[in-house]
């Protein structure tokens, strides 16, 4: 137990009991003020400064609530000695004190939590399988055991009294921590089966999630949209319900193109021998043409006085041969990705014309350079069309019904 000063060491002999304790409370606060004071002074300036490499996170925070241990205790054991002090005064103050200090070690310690969880993020790893739900888990029981630990002192029972209790409550704790629980249970299933990292992109309509993951949590999924807004996902709703996850693609190297040229049907024909010889001008399909043309040779040779006939003859296509000059212009695009799958195929014929799709891979998954590659590839197709004597399906516009009203 701490000693203080008498009154007549110091000269105040014969003061009312109530100014003597007064009194002394004003000098146990004083010696706790320069505890505090020297605990700071040693803890965040010597240990911090001088012990820890410069390039760590700083653990200021923690020490600081370490800091605050010393006038609690100070407080807590030197209150009985102050004179005429009533003694259930004394415990109470001394109570108080010790449930600040639980209070102050259960903050220190969650402090320390998230210094170790500093730490691991400058690890690689860290984005891949993030501790962060798990810290936020420790600092549950940390601060449900300084609790009780608290009531426990505050009322001087044994916690072991206020734990048996707790076997009544299960049902309510169960109920209260719920959210908790299933988060729990989603985080550990999140990073041990590698289903979600920070800086995925992913897509989820149904939370209006369409970004990159800035923050896994115990709780919540954090999701920059790429309109900068932050959706907060709950984590259980990550394995209870469906998202898209664009890592693969990333991690591929080579990002999709499908998209459709719609052809208007009443330009698709064959091609007359003038035409032929027009579009053998194009060295992308120039062999096309030339195998093309010895195929059908061949067959309506074999066909004999039919094969002369136009109705029963194969002829070469103008759809057909604009789409043997995509896929060559594809092949030979040095941002489209050989070793993975290119094709051109057509889809079935729709209201809206023969629908063409290019189905190829970029050489790059970066989404600037992925839109200015579909961009190009799309203009110059678009613009070459005509070339074939095909043109693009497009509903009636205004202008279209104003020209057939002006004739």
């Amino acid at each position: 137990m701490i000693e203080l000063p008498t009154f007549e060491d110091i000269g105040l002999a014969g003061l009312a009991p109530a100014a003597e304790a007064a009194i002394g409370l004003c000098i146990l606060a004083a010696i706790a003020w320069l505890g505090n004071f020297v605990a700071k002074k040693i803890i965040l300036r010597v240990l911090i400064a001088r012990v820890l490499p410069k390039d760590r996170p700083n653990p200021g925070k923690m020490a600081a609530y370490l800091a605050n241990i010393v006038p609690t205790v100070i407080v807590a054991y030197g209150v009985h000695a102050v004179p005429h002090l009533p003694l259930p005064v004394a415990s109470v103050i001394a109570n108080v004190a010790n449930g600040v200090t639980i209070l102050v070690i259960a903050m220190a310690i969650s402090a320390g939590l998230s210094f170790i969880n500093a730490l691991y993020q400058r690890k690689p790893q860290s984005a891949s399988r993030p501790i962060k739900g798990y810290i936020q888990v420790l600092k549950i029981v940390v601060y449900s055991g300084a609790a009780i630990l608290i009531v426990a002192v505050l009322i001087e029972q044994s916690p072991l009294i206020l734990l048996s209790g707790l076997g009544a409550m299960a049902a309510v704790v169960l109920l209260v921590f719920k959210d908790t629980i299933l988060s729990l249970v989603a985080s550990v299933q999140l990073t041990s089966n590698d289903l979600l990292r920070v800086g995925d992109w992913i897509e989820m309509p149904q939370a209006g999630a369409d970004g990159d993951v800035i923050d896994i949590a115990l709780h919540t999924v954090k999701v920059q949209n790429f309109d900068k807004t932050i959706v907060s996902i709950p984590t259980h709703r990550l394995i209870s319900e469906s998202y898209r996850n664009w890592r693969g693609m990333s991690e591929s190297g080579g990002r999709r193109i499908k998209r459709p040229i719609f052809i208007d049907q009443n330009a698709i024909g064959f091609l007359g021998e003038e035409e032929i010889a027009r579009l053998r001008r194009f060295a992308l399909i120039a062999d096309y043409l030339a195998d093309k043309q010895r195929e059908i040779d061949t067959w309506n040779a074999e066909l004999g006085e039919a094969g002369r006939e136009a109705v029963n003859a194969r002829r070469v296509t103008n759809v057909g041969t604009f789409r043997a000059y995509v896929l060559a212009y594809l092949r030979a695009h040095p941002r489209i990705s050989p070793a993975m799958t290119l094709m051109v195929r057509q889809l079935e014929p729709g209201p809206q014309g023969l629908p063409l799709e290019i189905y190829c891979f970029t050489d790059t998954t970066a989404w600037l350079e992925y839109e200015r590659i579909q961009s190009d590839i799309f203009d110059h197709l678009l613009a070459i069309l005509p070339e074939f004597g095909l043109r693009i399906f497009q509903q009636p516009s205004g202008l279209d019904f104003r020209e057939l009203t002006a004739r």
